[in-house]
């Protein structure tokens, strides 16, 4: 077992459920966990294959191939009587891939087993070796094999191969995050299980299995733990951090990190709080005044003012003292990670605030016109990107919009659709606002992302920009922890997303 893994061969044995009856539409005969894995390994940068033998039914073969084509895998015919022939078969279609083939089968063909542990290939065994696993579960050596319980174990398994394989020569990311999201960031390479470039692998942590010795395999642990909030209670008194519920799962890699110092994770708990919280940041950006100088460009926070209650009597004096005019955006204070953080509305008139559906605490945000043009600023540990994307169309725009509807206010998702003003009222190109000509100073713009990492101490966050018609001001308007940064070209964004994850780990280690 010197090689690191390169190639998965999954065995019909555990992909297609047992039955009873063969004539069971094909569709229902998939294993449990099946296509979780089948979709894990699709990006996993490994190449995969299906194996079958000549006596499968049809519709079964026929459930394989169509696993095979919607995944881009292989298929091969695998039996005990013709391990060679398949074997060149594999190498036809593979070719020299440089590390080892991995073969996962079912402890129910045991008439394979000789056979295989001569073939050269690592074998994994789906069932029970006959004795207990030493470490509760997790994938054991057992002779010449491997033995595994669950298909959900075999990432971690070719993880644990590869890393005594290539003992310190990689460094193992365990990660954690909603499923769309990770399949957003795996279809573009990002969370490959063989080593990259710069000697990292990629483990998808589940809590589907014990976390512990999942953990026991990784180096840093990368997370998005607002996408595993349960519930946020504002009006508390205690630290913003013991006002947060996340799920069971969530919780355990919380205490778990907190008692390995020896973890690097990215980015700590602690830090993305103030992300959580729109009136923490918009606190925080006040702090940009020290960035300008007389006679260049303002960067800034938008005006700002929290409500706790649309029917405050001296709501409209308090407005005032915030330098808010009207319209103004309405947003909740629980910036992500619950139900109702991104309802949104723009206000027009200040009777309209005491009615207002947008969930309490708010923010109430200074609308800042823009020429339609919004600018997403991604930063990746030294690298900073951008996006030139359409936005939210000027104030006056937005009134006619409202007019028809007695200037109520636009209630919004804005994660699902902003208001807009129609194609031709978008007034900005990818460089500058054609009406008053203010380009992005993009030295400005970077020297507010270093100011932000260096308060928020995180590795890879995002936040928008848009420039003050009137008077050039760059406004930051939001601030997000572990953006997709998709708007950035893959070939870019992947090498810069693991050189930002490889340094915070060197730093760690060399403090």
């Amino acid at each position: 077992m010197g090689a690191a893994v390169g190639g998965v061969i999954l065995d019909e044995s555990v992909l297609l459920a047992p039955q009873h009856d063969d004539d069971v539409p094909a569709n229902s005969s998939l294993q449990s966990g099946a296509e979780s894995l089948l979709r894990k390994l699709r990006h996993s940068k490994i190449r995969v294959g299906i194996s079958y033998g000549l006596d499968l039914s049809d519709h079964k073969v026929s459930l394989l191939k169509r696993m095979a084509t919607l995944y881009s895998y292989d298929c091969f015919i695998l039996n005990a009587s013709s391990l060679d022939d398949a074997k060149n078969e594999i190498i036809l279609a593979w070719g020299d891939i440089g590390s080892s083939i991995l073969y996962l089968v079912s402890d129910k063909k045991m008439e394979v087993f000789p056979k295989l542990s001569n073939c050269g290939w690592l074998v994994v065994v789906l069932g029970s070796p006959g004795q207990e696993s030493a470490d509760g579960g997790r994938a054991c050596e057992y002779s010449s094999m491997v033995y595994i319980n669950k298909l959900e174990e075999l990432p971690l398994t070719v993880c644990h191969l590869n890393r005594k394989a290539l003992r310190s020569s990689a460094a193992t990311v365990g990660y954690v995050m909603k499923p769309s999201r990770e399949e957003d960031f795996a279809k573009r390479g990002a969370f490959p299980l063989y080593p990259t470039q710069n000697g990292l692998m990629f483990l998808p942590l589940t809590f589907e299995l014990p976390l512990a010795p999942q953990l026991q395999e990784v180096d840093i642990v990368l997370h998005k733990a607002t996408d595993e909030i349960v519930s946020i209670e504002l009006s508390s008194s205690t630290n913003f951090s013991e006002r947060i519920s996340y799920t069971r799962g969530m919780q355990e890699l919380q205490r778990y990190m907190e008692h390995q110092s020896d973890c690097c994770v990215i980015d700590p708990f602690n830090n993305i709080y103030p992300v959580v919280d729109r009136l923490k940041i918009q606190e925080i950006l006040l702090g940009l005044e020290a960035l300008n100088t007389e006679g260049h460009c303002t960067i800034r926070g938008p005006h700002f003012l929290k409500v706790d209650n649309f029917h405050e009597h001296d709501l409209v004096q308090r407005l005032s003292e915030a330098k808010l005019s009207l319209p103004s955006i309405v947003k909740p204070q629980v910036a992500c990670g619950v139900a109702n953080a991104h309802t949104m509305a723009i206000v027009f008139r200040t009777e309209d605030f005491k009615d207002l559906m947008v969930p309490l605490p708010a923010v109430v945000q200074e609308y800042v016109d823009h020429s339609s043009t919004l600018y997403k600023f991604y930063v990746l540990g030294e690298k900073v990107f951008y996006a030139v994307k359409k936005s939210t169309p000027n104030a006056d725009i937005l009134m006619k919009l409202s007019e028809s509807n007695g200037l109520k206010p636009l209630v919004f998702d804005s994660l699902k659709s902003l208001p807009t003003g129609g194609e031709d009222q978008h007034r900005g190109d990818s460089n500058c606002s054609k009406v008053t000509n203010h380009c992005i100073d993009l030295e400005l713009v970077t020297d507010a992302a270093n100011w932000l990492m260096g308060m928020l101490d995180l590795t890879i966050f995002g936040f928008d920009v848009v420039i003050q018609e009137c008077t050039g001001d760059h406004v930051i308007v939001d601030v997000n922890y572990l953006p997709s940064f998709k708007e950035v070209p893959d070939d870019i964004a992947i090498p810069a997303f693991w050189s930002a994850i490889k340094k915070k780990f060197e730093s760690r280690k060399s403090k």
